[in-house]
């Protein structure tokens, strides 16, 4: 017996952790700075951390209270009813609940071009023929509604990203509005927000009091450093919000995480210090690396450095780890993750050495 034909799929392949890296190059994972995940650098919320520790005699425990607390207290912050709330192990279960709940087999997507795997992996996974649509570093890899619009034909679901990820590239809410208008009345406008807090940008969910055909993506994962704990959620418009009931799996959310959500939003300090940090090591890269870098909303910066492969192997030689994006498509660039204040400056200066290598050799 043989699984069905996946030759269609792409695979999802994550950043290298730490020790993995460290194994491999023969050195003591402490000498190594990770910068090719997007992950928070300054670990997860202490909340968080200490309601994961409260509740771990509990583990034994279904989520029933927890995951109506979580949602009822998402529902609260952004003023939508609980039923709206569709919690999720992580940003990539909130999207497979989408597409269970709105693709039909031979359905079609469109997805930005480059763009996060997941999205495309998701709509195959539900049967769903995907279409894409180029972004192009002449326009900073913006999603314009020109662009986006232009492409949409009679898609079930069209993937946004804001910002996007990787280039950093954001969407302002009235060119949100735009795209949703120019769709015909079947199409769903998936806003994946993940990084939105990043951004000078007000949030997707305030478009769901007008309309029926945007859904928002949201992530613990990091602005609240919770990424080893996948949580994540979407946001619905209400004249379909029952529909989780009939597509979620039993109990979406584990009790330890929905505890550490429920911790992790109501800790400002924690959240404060990850924006403030964010945006000075935004351009604080853009500033010090010896390469052209774009304008971004993430908590990242894309560079361009000619032969990417090249530059990310020997980076990673020397224990700086940055993220190649060849398999985005975009053979010329690395997203940097932002760092910490205290190990950011080194590596940008290691980078800029072998930025130097990587141009003087023939």
């Amino acid at each position: 017996m043989e699984p069905r034909d996946l030759s269609a799929h792409s695979v999802y392949r994550p950043g290298r952790g730490i020790e993995e890296t460290a194994r491999e190059l023969g050195l003591d994972p402490d000498d190594l700075v990770k910068l090719s995940s997007n992950e928070n650098p300054l670990g997860p919320s202490p909340a968080a951390v200490d309601a994961v520790r409260a509740a771990a005699d509990q583990m034994h425990v279904y989520p029933t209270t927890s995951h109506t607390d979580l949602t009822a207290a998402l529902a609260e912050e952004w003023d939508v009813s609980d039923a709206q709330i569709w919690l999720a192990n992580g940003g990539d279960g909130a999207l497979d609940y989408l597409a269970r709940a709105m693709i039909e087999p031979g359905d079609r997507v469109l997805v930005p071009e480059p763009d996060f795997t997941y999205h495309a992996m998701s709509a195959r996974y539900h049967h769903a023929t995907v279409d894409s649509v180029p972004l192009v570093a002449e326009e900073e890899f913006r999603q314009t509604p020109d662009r986006i619009a232009g492409a949409v034909d009679d898609h079930r679901i069209v993937y946004l990203t804001r910002p996007h990820n990787p280039t950093g590239s954001t969407i302002d809410l009235e060119s949100l509005r735009a795209i949703a208008d120019r769709t015909g009345p079947e199409t769903l406008v998936v806003v994946d927000e993940a990084y939105q807090r990043f951004a000078d940008v007000t949030s997707a969910v305030e478009l769901l009091s007008e309309r029926d055909d945007v859904a928002v993506l949201r992530s613990f994962s990091k602005t609240y450093g919770m990424a080893g704990i996948r949580l994540g959620y979407a946001v619905v418009p209400e004249a379909w919000a029952d529909a989780y009931a009939a597509i979620n799996t039993p109990f979406a959310a584990s009790e330890l995480a929905c505890r550490a959500g429920l911790a992790a939003i109501e800790d400002d300090e924690h959240l404060d210090r990850t924006l403030d940090l964010v945006e000075w090591a935004r351009s604080y890269i853009r500033e010090h690396l010896d390469a052209p870098t774009l304008p971004s909303g993430g908590n990242f910066v894309l560079a361009e450095v000619g032969d990417a492969t090249s530059v990310t192997e020997r980076a990673r030689e020397r224990g700086v780890l940055i993220r190649d994006c060849t398999s985005f498509g975009l053979e010329e660039y690395a997203r940097i993750s932002v760092g910490r204040r205290e190990q950011l400056p080194d590596a940008i200066e290691t980078l800029n050495d072998v930025l130097a290598t990587v141009e003087t050799t023939p």
